[in-house]
């Protein structure tokens, strides 16, 4: 039996979709200047490095950010020569993305309000696909790694970092999410209830991502756990106590 049967199709996939679309329109504004403080600290570095060590080589690469929210990657990636486009699913999300990007040497990144789990691109277009914290909000994750497998070029990568943050509600203290200290009350309780709606919350993750990438057709699946040791050994504003891991696998 495909892993794809472990999730059901979610009847209600569209008014999960408005729902987070809401949570995130209400966070655009503090979320792009909490990104814009990111990209000018010493995570900045710490990302472009994690990053071009795993995308393959060549000069020039057309990379996909899927979940780009504030344009975070496509800042990193700027001084690399990648042509990266972004894709999300909340208008003022893009909106923020091209004022960000504008602002700060990344005016060639491409954006685009499309959803994650059907994005509107050619077969073959994209040397790479990343993502950053977004797997864990869709209601349809399998499809999304189908769609992502089908706009890669044949030998293209996914980079797809992520973690269980829906068990993390249960697991920790928020008071040590400290990237999340001047997010309202109100809102992460609101966050909670949203991704708690999601069948993917309930899956054994990392495990499921590489069963999935495996049946959909990927290749050189692997699932790095120490991720978030490298990239949150620092409890600083960007800190999150949720245990990252980076997914990689090649068409």
């Amino acid at each position: 039996m495909s892993v794809l049967s472990s999730i059901p199709f979610e009847s209600e996939s569209g008014n999960i979709k408005t729902a987070v679309t809401s949570y995130w329109s209400k966070r655009a504004g503090s979320f792009s200047a909490h990104k814009h403080d990111e990209a000018h600290s010493y995570k900045a570095d710490l990302w472009r490095r994690e990053l071009t060590e795993r995308l393959p080589e060549g000069d020039g690469l057309r990379i996909l950010d899927v979940g780009c929210g504030a344009g975070f990657f496509e800042m990193v990636l700027a001084p690399c020569g990648y042509r990266v486009t972004g894709i999300d699913l909340t208008p003022d999300m893009i909106s923020q993305a091209k004022q960000l990007c504008g602002r700060h040497h990344a005016s060639t990144a491409e954006f685009y309000v499309m959803d994650a789990e059907h994005p509107d691109f050619p077969d073959g277009f994209f040397d790479a696909v990343i993502s950053r914290n977004l797997t864990w909000t869709l209601p349809l994750p399998g499809e999304a790694y189908r769609e992502w497998h089908r706009v890669l070029k044949p030998g293209g990568v996914l980079l797809n970092y992520d973690a269980e943050y829906a068990k993390g509600f249960h697991k920790y203290d928020q008071k040590e999410n400290l990237a999340h200290e001047k997010v309202d009350d109100a809102l992460v309780e609101e966050c909670h209830d949203i991704y708690h709606m999601l069948s993917v919350s309930t899956l054994d993750r990392p495990q499921w991502d590489i069963q999935i990438l495996n049946d959909i057709g990927f290749r050189e699946v692997e699932a790095d756990r120490a991720a978030g040791d490298r990239l949150y050994a620092v409890k600083d504003e960007f800190y999150m106590p949720d245990r990252m891991f980076c997914i990689r696998a090649v068409k």
